[in-house]
């Protein structure tokens, strides 16, 4: 018998409520249409994944990973689980339209792996810290909402808010941010365009908040994807550290947005580009003396509990955005990290990522 070698893998829809709609400047969901993905190694370990694709951010929707996953399981099935590295060289090659599908398995092979020998994924990605700091978001909306929301994390003990820019006139954007301002006063913002302004309004809306700039810590992918001179242009012109997401993809990517002057920190997200890339993500941008962010799309505790241990367990990450299983208080899952207000505990998961699934519609 070879206990590692993979032996099933099963995949099916994974949908999940939110308690209110997630808009970004390109759209909104008001239920996560994801994917579960389920490994079974020849000694019986089970390990399982999560892909959480957003159609709003590159048009990557349900249908699509789980034809991604299921087109994949031949390739999966025979394979050692302790090679890893190599199955996800060998999914990037057959499914690189889903990057989410990549992800969910890449995660379901560790967690069994991990699973199989006592192991917590945050052990195995490092172990430098047990805890992390997380923002929470307020999504694009009404003045009203985003006062309400900031009241409400800041009662909670979040110090930063992720605000959701873009898609409005600038005028209403800037009356949403000084209205949180005030009824947060304690609070420091984080600022996401999600790629849908020019340098010149991004720009505008910074200085627009006039003495509250000095409250945005960073300003997330401002520009669209390719214009790498917009992304310089706002950090330069502003002062605001910028961070890249949509525009980082791939470790090239990171090499080629430091060279450009680009940004200033990358925002690691596995369902952009998989597990394996985003450890090369965060080595080339350590490289390259870019800060690191670790962020995701409209996940549930299962993926992000991974995102957790991978950020924890490498340490030193400046800017955590994990926040979306607050929108989710109804997902069918349990386990993973601990969660205190805006502090994830991830020490005390035994195995794997620690996730398991109670229910799945």
């Amino acid at each position: 018998m070879h206990a590692s070698r993979i032996v099933s893998l099963e995949a099916g829809p994974l949908d999940i409520p939110l308690s209110e709609p997630f808009g970004i400047a390109g759209g909104a969901q008001v239920l996560a249409k994801n994917v579960l993905v389920r490994v079974t190694l020849e000694d019986g370990s089970v390990g399982i994944g999560e892909a959480a694709p957003f159609p709003a951010v590159n048009g990557e929707t349900q249908t699509l990973a789980l034809d991604a996953a299921i087109r994949a399981a031949e390739l999966v099935r025979g394979s050692d689980a302790r090679r890893w590295r190599l199955l996800a060289k060998q999914l990037q090659e057959a499914i690189p339209e889903s990057p989410s599908a990549r992800a969910a398995i890449e995660c379901a092979v560790l967690d069994a792996g991990c699973r199989q020998v006592g192991r917590s994924l945050w052990h195995f990605f490092g172990g430098h810290e047990p805890e992390l700091v997380s923002d929470i978001t307020i999504p694009t909306g009404t003045t009203t909402h985003a006062v309400e929301s900031a009241r409400r994390a800041s009662a909670q003990g979040f110090t930063i808010l992720k605000v959701k820019v873009g898609g409005v006139p600038l005028e209403r954007d800037v009356e949403r941010l000084r209205a949180i301002v005030h009824a947060a006063p304690d609070v420091r913002l984080l600022l996401d365009a999600n790629a849908s302004l020019t340098s010149t309004a991004a720009i505008e809306l910074l200085r627009s908040l006039e003495r509250d700039q000095g409250r945005v810590v960073l300003f997330e992918q401002p520009t669209a994807i390719a214009d790498l001179s917009g992304l310089r242009k706002v950090r330069q012109a502003t002062g605001v550290a910028v961070a890249a997401d949509e525009s980082a993809r791939s470790a090239r990517d990171v090499a080629e947005l430091a060279l450009a002057g680009a940004c200033d920190v990358i925002n690691l997200k596995i369902m952009k580009t998989g597990v394996a890339e985003a450890l090369d993500m965060a080595a080339a941008a350590r490289a390259h003396g870019l800060g690191l962010m670790i962020g995701g799309m409209v996940e549930s505790r299962l993926a992000m509990s991974v995102s957790a241990c991978l950020a924890a367990g490498l340490g030193g990450f400046q800017f955590v955005d994990l926040d979306t299983p607050l929108f989710m208080p109804d997902a069918p899952l349990i386990g993973g990290f601990e969660q205190t207000g805006a502090r994830l505990r991830v020490d005390g998961i035994r195995a794997g990522h620690g996730v398991h699934a109670v229910q799945v519609r």
